[in-house]
């Protein structure tokens, strides 16, 4: 199924995402658009060819200036205010269809003159909305731009929404902030897993340690995780980096482990052999537990957002309902594997397919890009 046949096949496509500075979840979501359209342009703020996927390298990629100012590569985050700038300026003015995929500006590119703008949203600028508190630091002066600016780009992140003709969200929990933040409805489209790439293992039983996979930044709440490791003397491996892993390192216990980064293959191994991932935050979706139910593995969760969408209470993991770690501790202290059936998990990933995601997107592109055939 190619996109192409959605759309007339002179249509003329753009493709919009924040920035591609790694492989994370949305990057994923972004290479399946990139099968369906893969002679679309590719516009975004900043790119790093090294850091993602042959997938996306092979699109033709327009990099904003924005990714061309001198040390833009370390000090991206710190530029938000300005963000909004420059994703009003990509290029994608002459397109007939633009779809943008954002959790931060994307959103904001400019309508197609006589075309249609698409968006799917990973999640509104949560470093404005609802995780605000989450980035804010140590530092007296960040917080106190942080705090002056949050109004405008709030209002920024509304305005703009109303310029998107329809959006898809990847969760419902996604989309009750749409409604909520921008007043906009959205139709919800759960992101893929890759199947081939994530199965199980052996018929071993798990080695004795818990599993957190995620980028090492405020909101994602490693250190409720560490410390419930650090309370009940649970082993625990956390794998990924990002800007919090010195303050993390410094408060784990002897039973913690940092990976840093891993390649694919490390991170499937680490999967299969975890007793369960561990979601100690509030997720917009999460893959990284889909990831870990198609290798057969259970998911202990916080009872809250995405993994209300993809873990099934009793059967491909277990919530905790206190943001704490010490009801995380609990849930870790009472984990059994034998409660658990590996091919039932894996079955319950199976309905979350790239196949499944591809007919949803291509339904809803096709429901609101008639005009353009």
């Amino acid at each position: 199924m190619e996109g192409h046949e959605a759309l007339p096949e002179e249509c003329r496509v753009a493709l919009v995402h924040d920035w591609l500075t790694g492989m994370r979840g949305g990057e994923r979501v972004l290479e399946e658009f990139c099968r369906l359209f893969p002679k679309a342009h590719l516009h975004t703020l900043i790119y790093e060819p090294h850091a993602v996927s042959s997938t996306i390298r092979s699109m033709r990629v327009v990099e904003s200036p924005f990714g061309r100012l001198p040390g833009i590569a370390r000090a991206y985050r710190s530029l938000l205010p300005v963000m909004p700038h420059f994703a009003e300026r990509l290029p994608t003015r002459e397109y007939d269809l633009v779809i943008s995929l954002s959790h931060c500006v994307a959103k904001g590119t400019p309508r197609p003159r006589r075309g249609l703008h698409l968006s799917y949203v990973f999640s509104p600028m949560r470093y404005v909305w609802d995780h605000f508190e989450d980035y804010l630091s140590a530092n007296p002066l960040k917080n106190a731009a942080m705090r002056l600016f949050r109004g405008r780009l709030q209002r920024w992140d509304r305005e703009s929404s109303q310029r998107v003709d329809s959006f898809a969200a990847d969760s419902a929990h996604v989309a009750g902030k749409l409604k909520s933040f921008w007043g906009r409805e959205a139709r919800t489209i759960h992101p893929p897993v890759d199947l081939q790439r994530f199965t199980p293992g052996d018929d071993h039983p798990p080695e004795d340690f818990f599993l957190v996979v995620a980028a090492l930044v405020p909101y994602k709440k490693v250190d409720r995780a560490i410390r419930a490791a650090n309370h009940t003397g649970q082993r625990l491996v956390v794998a990924g980096t990002g800007p919090e892993e010195v303050r993390l390192r410094r408060l784990a216990g002897n039973t913690v482990q940092f990976t840093g980064a891993v390649t694919d293959q490390e991170l499937c191994s680490l999967y299969r052999r975890a007793k369960a991932l561990i979601y100690p935050g509030v997720e917009d979706f999460g893959i990284t537990a889909l990831e870990s139910q198609a290798c057969g593995r259970p998911v202990l969760a916080l009872a809250k957002g995405g993994a209300l969408e993809t873990v099934v209470e009793g059967v491909t993991g277990r919530f905790f309902h206190r943001p704490t770690a010490k009801s995380l501790a609990r849930l870790m202290d009472g984990h059994q594997d034998s409660a658990y059936d590996p091919g039932v998990i894996r079955r319950h990933a199976e309905t979350f397919s790239p196949h499944a995601f591809r007919t949803a997107t291509l339904d809803w592109i096709r429901e609101e890009a008639r005009f353009l055939g």
